[in-house]
């Protein structure tokens, strides 16, 4: 029953265009043909498995004087006593439980707790190679991964003077300012959420938090300025003109 409603649930969450919210969508029709697969072979297995104890042998017992003795014949441990319905209502607990988790609660996306846990800017980012690329094409297109990358690696300050960015992703205040830096945060999905790393752009905007809590979506736009901590490790940051509140997209993770 359990893996019905895993099945089940993998197949409704593909129906809805919500699998992408726990696996990279390059994986989705394998795992959509992996579940209709499991779901044939579970309901091979209901039609095709008897029940247990039903061996299709009739047991009769005849007395042969003609008289009834006066007792019964009783089976214990038939799963008719109170050890049985504990199990049966274990189980069936437990299916709702699974029903409830994966069908009906709505799935949601990971937070910036998520983001304050793992590395930001680490492994998320471009590599070398593909973030040099970057340096030629117009940065008009770029989102929070790209921006994160060419100031990860940095080609060089004049590189972002004069230009401006525009960024859309959650907030997540910065850990060394947070009274005056949040980060526009996505998350980049290899495989599936568990792998999930962030990446963000770290925005200047002393007293932020009275506009815009942690988590809410925010598209921010303005042009790259220095850090006016000198002590910190995050050279430039962007200098917003605008930060407007948004909702969240569709595909919240970067791929």
């Amino acid at each position: 029953m359990l893996s019905l409603t895993g099945i089940a649930a993998t197949l409704g969450l593909a129906l809805t265009g919500k699998l992408e919210l726990y696996i990279h969508p390059r994986y989705v029709p394998f795992t959509v043909g992996m579940a209709v697969l499991a779901a044939a072979a579970s309901v091979a297995a209901f039609i095709l498995v008897p029940p247990e104890g039903a061996d299709g042998v009739v047991h009769g017992h005849s007395h042969e004087d003609g008289a009834a003795d006066g007792h019964t014949h009783g089976h214990p441990g038939a799963g008719t006593g109170s050890p049985g319905r504990l199990r049966a209502a274990g189980s069936l607990l437990a299916v709702l439980a699974a029903v409830v988790g994966l069908l009906v609660l709505p799935p949601a996306t990971l937070s910036s707790e998520a983001a304050r846990q793992r590395d930001l800017n680490l492994s998320g980012t471009l590599g070398p190679a593909m973030t040099s690329r970057l340096v030629e094409e117009d940065p008009s297109s770029f989102g929070v991964r790209e921006w994160a990358s060419l100031l990860r690696r940095s080609p060089g300050d004049d590189y972002f003077t004069g230009k401006t960015a525009t960024v859309t992703g959650f907030v997540t205040a910065a850990k060394d300012d947070p009274q005056n830096v949040f980060y526009v945060t996505r998350f980049v999905v290899t495989c599936c959420t568990v792998d999930a790393q962030p990446v963000g752009v770290p925005v200047y905007r002393p007293g932020w938090q009275e506009q815009h809590a942690a988590d809410s979506w925010v598209t921010a736009t303005g042009e790259f300025t220095s850090n006016p901590d000198g002590d910190s490790k995050v050279e430039l940051l962007l200098s917003p003109s605008s930060v407007t509140a948004t909702t969240e997209p569709d595909r919240p993770y970067v791929h």
